[in-house]
């Protein structure tokens, strides 16, 4: 089940040069497609968020990297079709990005959060000093602002079912959730647990559960219904930095300091298995290896049958999700994060000096054995499937007991 190597597509470069008085700001921490797949948010360090409309420029897609350097530090506008490329200066480091699930209205039918007199599309951004800027995608004007964390915003997530609800981590060891649709921009919850900066918070596509990771080796599993603690999830010998849920929910993977990721079924809070880093090259002495594997950033493709990786040891790897042991491999420097387009078919990773890279994924053409699994578990619990009265074999398929 060999895939072809990832091949680099673009590049895309900050136009600022690096300040080296403040070296800091300039890293990518963040990349997001929204979730019609039309927008591509990059946080290219020096406090700026480029909104990029997607798919890029046939000059960008056609070349191995493009630098698209800004003249004197002003942004370079472009049209693909109506959307134009926009900068938005956050004045301060931003660390986590998020586009809001809300989606287009159709049929003439009345979107929620259109109806709510909020756009259709907006940017949540998180940022060093505690607050959320909200941005408007199609115009680039900044709508307001959220306050209440005490230390810098590290991870945003939008719950996918449409709702404006939005949830926050922070290094000050708490995760905020938040309702734009009221006034005020209300604080919903507070959700105190994690004795360490919160580094990731991921919700499940069926909105039923949140999972946070903070730098302890166990992450939280939420109930996005009661706001309470499920379960924690022990199982990582080194600080938990990453997690992700599969399309249908029935799945969550976590990354680890400890080169481990750890596949989870979320309902049970079983291991299902471990995707262990291993140099690519064996014959590197081992012992000088113990911090080369640490885990940036770990994330589910769109339809749930690979998952992809960023390691410090210059990799980024894609996993078949029945296999112990990567399909591809490519080469990339300083990577911090990483991300799927929506629609399959590409990653978006982050570097460290401001970079973002677009690099071709393994197309897939899903199994009616895996597309009746995750349809069936996008509303049945694992519990729900060990109930029904069908073949032991089968209930071991559905719970993806089976590889």
């Amino acid at each position: 089940l060999a895939a072809e190597e990832p091949v680099l597509l673009a590049e895309l470069k900050p136009g600022r040069p690096q300040r080296y008085d403040w070296k800091s700001s300039c890293e990518t921490w963040s990349v997001a497609f929204s979730p019609d797949g039309a927008w591509f948010a990059w946080s290219q360090g020096h406090c700026v968020v480029k909104l990029i409309p997607w798919p890029l420029g046939e000059a960008e897609l056609g070349c191995k990297t493009s630098e698209r350097k800004s003249r004197g530090g002003k942004a370079e506008t472009w049209s693909r079709g109506t959307a134009k490329e926009k900068t938005l200066e956050c004045g301060q480091i931003v660390w986590g990005l998020a586009f809001s699930a809300w989606p287009a209205a159709e049929d003439g039918d009345t979107d929620p959060a259109c109806a709510m007199g909020l756009p259709c599309l907006v940017l949540a951004t998180g940022l060093n000093d505690g607050q959320i800027k909200v941005w408007e995608v199609q115009t680039g004007h900044l709508l307001f602002s959220l306050l209440g964390h005490q230390d810098v915003v590290r991870d945003l997530s939008f719950a996918p079912n449409g709702s404006p609800i939005l949830v926050s981590a922070s290094r000050d060891k708490t995760l905020r959730v938040w309702d734009l649709s009221r006034d005020g921009r209300n604080q919903v919850q507070v959700l105190s647990g994690h004795v360490q900066w919160v580094y990731c918070c991921s919700i499940s596509p069926d909105c039923s559960m949140l999972c946070s990771a903070a730098g302890e080796k166990s992450a939280l599993l939420w109930s996005m219904r009661s706001y309470t603690l499920i379960r924690r999830l022990e199982g990582h010998q080194s600080s938990v930095v990453s997690c992700d849920f599969s399309p249908d929910s029935a799945l969550l993977v976590t990354a680890s300091y400890d080169a481990c990721v750890i596949m989870w079924d979320p309902y049970t809070g079983e291991q299902l298995r471990t995707l262990r880093h291993v140099p690519l090259h064996s014959t590197l002495d081992s012992s000088s290896e113990i911090h080369t594997s640490s885990l940036r950033s770990v994330c589910f493709s769109p339809e749930g049958l690979y998952l992809a990786t960023v390691a410090d040891d210059r990799l980024l790897r894609i996993w078949a999700l029945e296999l112990r042991s990567p399909v591809a491999f490519a080469p990339m420097t300083n990577g911090l994060c990483c991300m799927y387009f929506p629609h399959g078919g590409f990653i978006a990773t982050g570097t460290r000096d401001g970079h973002v890279q677009f690099w071709t994924a393994p197309r897939v053409l899903s199994s009616l054995k895996h597309l009746c699994r995750k349809a069936l578990r996008t509303f049945l619990t694992t519990y729900q499937v060990l109930a029904l009265p069908i073949p032991r074999k089968l209930k071991e398929f559905l719970t993806y007991r089976t590889f």
